[in-house]
């Protein structure tokens, strides 16, 4: 079978790229191919299941990588883009967030499907095994197909139950191509858990900062989720995209950030003139197990109680890993790739999404990321065809 252009991969980018080419309006064959059993599995489940595919707030800041000045240039210029992709409508929450109306994110797939399905062949539950110049893809049904044009758009390693294992990597790589380190990212930490081993289950609103040889790099405002290896929630995965590729790193909790040093002492020394016990001077203040974890630390590092509170330090040692990371750190070396998005080493190979080395910031930024890229390929075919 020849194809004028086969996108490797229907997630997100890959869905996006193939849309865009239907809705050219030129006479295309198009092939897409994806390792599961249905296309957009992982869209689906984004934003916990509502669909968070851009934010309003769109800067450069929000993206990293090689490819971030790129990303944030395609990326920044529209939040709503992504959102013109469907017919349905969209809306943005207090923190900029932008969701289908209807808060299903299963209806994103469902769209894809709607309007690619009966103007692209579609290939479930197979990979690609080769790809040579030319284009000639081997599957690992044993079936070959040819193509004009390839869009690269496998993702990245995380989340390996919607196929995405890093593997694919290999079938660019004898063309050139350079992969980057990979790290997990939007991912929960591992920390220390001397102080914190009794807190398991307990989330508290919290300022969350990420520092690397102790100089602070961000800090954000969000839940903190304490576990059994250390910290979870959306604050974590927020900082987590400074910190997962670096040594010497640590989080810093700042309990009650609406509440000044001096007000928490001033009720501190008048809990205690009224007799209360030690252990319970922050009691109602904060959780309950929370300041007495607090109280504790203060003890064994004869520390003031205030300065525990507003300044509850924990060293990284690691992430929880790419199987329960949103998103990958690092990817295909942009030094290979061209403003189009183009191989500079194999002429109509092109490449959008998690696959290069960019990533960006809980909050809808990879998605918007992953359609604007996924569309910006599909603009590149199309001036070729």
């Amino acid at each position: 079978m020849i194809y004028d252009v086969v996108v490797i991969g229907g997630g997100a980018s890959g869905l996006a790229c193939a849309l865009r080419l239907v809705q050219s309006g030129k006479k295309i064959k198009i092939a897409i191919i994806d390792a599961g059993e249905r296309l957009g599995k992982k869209l689906a489940a984004t934003g916990n299941g509502q669909g968070n595919i851009s934010n309003t707030n769109m800067s450069p800041s929000h993206y990293y990588g090689g490819g971030a000045a790129f990303a944030a240039k395609i990326a920044c210029a529209d939040p709503y883009q992504g959102s013109r992709l469907f017919d349905f409508l969209f809306t943005a929450d207090e923190k900029g967030r932008i969701y289908p109306s209807g808060r299903q994110a299963s209806s994103l797939s469902d769209c894809f499907m709607r309007k690619i399905s009966s103007a692209a062949d579609i290939f479930l539950s197979v990979k690609v095994t080769e790809i040579k110049k030319g284009f000639s893809l081997r599957l690992s049904d044993g079936r070959e197909i040819n193509a004009r044009f390839v869009v690269f758009c496998v993702g990245g390693k995380v989340q390996k139950q919607f196929k995405t294992d890093g593997s694919s990597y290999a079938l660019i790589t004898p063309f050139g191509h350079k992969i980057t380190s990979l790290y997990p990212s939007l991912v929960q930490l591992k920390t220390e858990t001397k102080y914190i081993k009794p807190l398991k289950g307990i989330r508290a609103d919290c300022a969350l900062s990420a520092a690397v040889d102790g100089k602070i790099l961000k800090t954000v405002r969000g839940d903190v989720i304490f576990t059994e290896y250390g910290v979870s929630g959306n604050a974590v995965f927020a900082v987590s995209p400074l910190i997962t590729d670096k040594r010497n790193s640590s989080v810093i909790i700042e309990f009650l950030p609406d509440i000044s040093k001096s007000v928490i002492k001033k009720n501190i020394d008048e809990r205690k003139q009224a007799g209360c016990s030690a252990d319970e001077l922050l009691s109602g203040t904060l959780h309950n197990k929370l300041g007495r974890a607090v109280i504790a630390r203060a003890k064994a590092e004869g520390g003031e109680i205030v300065s525990v509170l507003k300044n509850f330090s924990l060293p990284v040692f690691g992430t929880l890993g790419f199987d329960y990371a949103q998103v990958t750190r690092g990817g295909v070396d942009f030094n290979g790739i061209t403003e189009e998005l183009e191989s500079k080493y194999v002429k109509n190979l092109f490449f959008a999404g998690e696959v290069l080395d960019v990533d960006g910031d809980c909050g809808g930024y990879n998605l918007q990321w992953a359609f604007t890229s996924g569309v910006a390929a599909a603009e590149s075919v199309l001036k070729r065809l």
